[in-house]
């Protein structure tokens, strides 16, 4: 059984202590496609040495966070075509729009999410989309940037049925991970009235961790724990559900 873990911060400090350890585990749980968002500029020595360290098994994205979109957010854009230019990546992300924590900077958060959806359409790779309490704002520029060329992830779903909809219309497979073992989940709810070749897997870790590790440092292992939930939901097997989000995960990302 081959799982793939779409959305995996694995150069994070918090796997310093244990880093091959915890990718064992994954490999051992069968998971053994990870792909490795980045974040900021200054996480990005940390992902080259992933790489380094696992080439048949981690494959990194490039993109700026939203969260780490302040007044200097020119300078992170200014590396990311840099480093675009200069070597291959498998998506761009992850990007987008995250009004939880601050407002201030939201045009700013537009101008680098729309501007890196467009180096996303002239390499020709997909985008993986954060959103957090700002859908609206997301799919306002979903729709000014929608199209054959755009095609993607939309990271860490969780929002409603609609909102599902309206995604997938964006030619995005929905990233589910540990949200959907939640018993507040929600999306568990509807989730099977979402065609399963809409889906991709994810854990986000080390965030999000799934019951019955809810609270603690997650890790791509943990993946399993989703696939099961998503079993039961489809009323399926686990193969079935690790062989369609493969393939869906390859439809993305191309290997």
């Amino acid at each position: 059984m081959i799982i793939t873990d779409t959305h995996a911060h694995l150069y994070s400090e918090q796997f310093d202590e244990d880093r091959d350890a915890m990718m064992q585990r994954a490999l051992d749980a069968g998971v053994s496609r990870l792909f490795v968002p980045a974040i900021d500029m200054a996480s990005y020595n940390s992902m080259i040495s992933l790489e380094k360290d696992y080439p048949d098994n981690a494959f990194l994205l490039l993109g700026l966070h939203p969260t780490y979109v302040n007044e200097n957010y020119q300078l992170e854009l200014d590396f990311i075509k840099q480093k675009l230019e200069e070597r291959s990546f498998y998506g761009i992300g992850e990007i987008g729009i995250d009004l939880y924590w601050d407002k201030t900077f939201l045009k700013q958060q537009q101008d680098a999410f729309k501007t890196q959806i467009q180096w996303a359409k002239k390499y020709k790779l997909p985008v993986i989309i954060h959103c957090r309490d700002a859908f609206d704002e997301i799919f306002e520029v979903l729709e000014g940037e929608k199209g054959a060329d755009l095609f993607g992830i939309f990271h860490c779903f969780t929002g409603n049925l609609e909102q599902a909809k309206r995604a997938i219309s964006y030619n995005l497979k929905l990233g589910i991970g540990g949200v959907a073992t939640f018993k507040n989940g929600k999306i568990d709810k509807f989730l099977n009235e979402i065609p399963l070749h809409n889906i991709v897997l994810e854990t986000d870790a080390p965030y999000l961790a799934p019951t019955p590790y809810r609270g603690k440092r997650n890790e791509s292992s943990y993946i399993v724990k989703v696939v099961e939930k998503l079993a039961d939901i489809y009323q399926t097997t686990a193969q079935e559900i690790a062989a369609i989000t493969t393939k869906n995960s390859k439809d993305i990302f191309g290997i």
